[in-house]
């Protein structure tokens, strides 16, 4: 049996959210996460959208070893 690691350079995450705070607080708990494979955060993008009367936040965070 032959076992292989491979290591994850790059990785992207979308997060989305109905209020600022929780949206921070989904990235956050993410970016811990990420730490334990050791990826950091190397860009992080965010957008505010109108759907129905209701706003929507969005984030894109790019993680890089």
């Amino acid at each position: 049996m032959k076992f292989e690691l491979d290591l994850i350079n790059d990785k992207i995450e979308f997060f989305e959210a109905q209020t600022i705070e929780e949206l921070e607080k989904k990235v956050n708990q993410q970016i811990e996460n990420n730490q334990a494979l050791l990826l950091r955060v190397h860009s992080v993008s965010h957008q505010t959208a109108v759907i129905d009367g209701r706003i929507m936040y969005s984030a894109v965070v790019l993680f890089k070893a």
